[in-house]
């Protein structure tokens, strides 16, 4: 395999790489945006004492979403190394003549799988946040 063959082949994986870094930015800053309303209504638990209870759920909801936030996360970062993998055996692969072409398969299901399970939690946070959604006037 040729240099030009090698580079035209791991291009889309490159592509990839993007896509999963912007599916990362979104997540990362979903994430800030949960953690800084969890801080906010920290404060809010001392100086409003008849509002505790909802004040207490609203901290495990976003709880719920942080933990869901991190999976997703996680499984981004995964999918981008094995992605990166990839392009590495690619490489590896046409210039030592290692015949990975198995491993090459193997690391991009698995970075498929990864990115599968990040949406999935990102699917489950959204809905949770849709789920606790106030608009409007504050239900007695």
């Amino acid at each position: 395999m040729d240099i030009a063959h090698v580079v035209q082949s791991s291009v889309a994986p490159v592509f990839l790489l993007t896509g999963v870094a912007a599916t990362l930015g979104v997540l990362t800053n979903r994430l800030a945006r949960a953690v800084d309303r969890a801080r906010a209504l920290e404060e809010r638990l001392d100086s409003q004492p008849t509002r505790r209870g909802v004040l207490l759920a609203d901290l495990r909801t976003l709880e719920r979403r942080a933990r869901y936030l991190n999976a997703a996360i996680s499984m981004c970062a995964v999918a981008a190394l094995l992605v990166a993998l990839v392009v590495v055996s690619l490489f590896a692969d046409a210039f030592l003549g290692l015949e990975l072409a198995k491993a090459v398969a193997a690391l991009f299901t698995g970075a498929m799988l990864c990115l599968a399970v990040a949406y999935i939690a990102f699917f489950v946070e959204v809905r949770i946040a849709v789920s606790t959604l106030r608009i409007g006037m504050p239900k007695k």
